[in-house]
């Protein structure tokens, strides 16, 4: 199959990798001439350029560039392509990219890789990046089954697990297990850094461990990403935030009152529910 690429960063460096591994011909796009020459060089594509009508025989186009861009290049993408082409993306939010994707594309399916590394760039490219991780589809009413079933075939050969659902589902969701953390983890960094003696910040910075690393480690990534989901999952996440400050609230009113029991209580809870979420 003929799979066109367009943002060869992490993802969709990572996408190339394992779609030509598998012996798909594969077309990357990219804003920079040097990004385009080092995938060439590095097999992540068979050809590239920074113009999209090299896609124009791709079968499926997936669409690997910041949210925020998603839709500008499919208006530009579509004045090139067949009409049965079926165009993916890899954002994290969905119901954005999908309004705006109805009227401009028939065979459009949202999608949305669970995966990823604290690197970026196309040179931190890796194959196997999305096997075993989850990968999720948000068809709409009108979404050609055709489509679904072709994007969700390469999906799985990635060895992807793969979910179905709606795009609401899928941004209430990811705001409490991947947006949400996000900003905490980003306040908790803050917080620390709103400490006033400076022999005890010092102290503080050189003791953190892997417990501080783990739980700041989504905070401290970069900033684009946290925007992009404030700006676009914003109902979603501030629902979230709402009810994990009502839960911070809780906390912060037993430990005032020494109400230990009732502390303890919470934390026995959220020890069995974490296994719920993460083996």
């Amino acid at each position: 199959m003929k799979i066109g690429i367009v943002g060869l960063g992490l993802m969709g460096g990572s996408l190339g990798l394992d779609l030509r591994a598998q012996g798909h011909q594969v077309l990357g796009v990219s804003r920079q001439p040097k990004t385009c020459q080092f995938a060439r060089d590095h097999g992540i594509v068979d050809d590239a350029s920074i113009d999209l009508s090299i896609l124009a025989t791709a079968e499926v186009v997936f669409i690997c560039t910041p949210i925020a861009a998603i839709a500008s290049t499919v208006k530009d993408l579509v004045n090139y392509l067949y009409k049965d082409t079926v165009i993916t993306d890899i954002g994290s939010v969905k119901m954005p990219v999908v309004r705006e994707m109805a009227p401009l594309w028939e065979n459009f399916v949202g999608g949305h890789p669970m995966s990823g590394r604290e690197y970026s760039g196309v040179e931190a490219a890796v194959s196997n990046l999305f096997a075993g991780n989850p990968y999720v589809l948000t068809p709409i009413e009108t979404t050609p089954p055709p489509a679904l079933e072709k994007v969700e075939e390469i999906v799985r050969s990635l060895k992807s697990l793969v979910y179905i659902t709606s795009p609401e589902n899928h941004d209430q969701a990811v705001a409490w297990i991947s947006h949400l953390p996000v900003m905490v983890s980003g306040s908790l960094i803050d917080a620390c850094m709103q400490e006033t003696d400076p022999v005890v910040l010092r102290l503080a910075q050189q003791l953190a461990s892997s417990g501080f690393r783990d739980t700041s480690r989504v905070g401290g990534g970069n900033p684009e990403l946290g925007i992009m989901m404030a700006r676009y999952n914003q109902e979603s996440i501030m629902r979230s935030l709402v009810g994990y400050r009502d839960r911070l609230d809780q906390i912060i009113e037993v430990i005032e009152q020494e109400d230990w029991s009732s502390l303890e209580k919470i934390f026995e809870t959220t020890h069995v529910a974490r296994k719920k979420f993460v083996s």
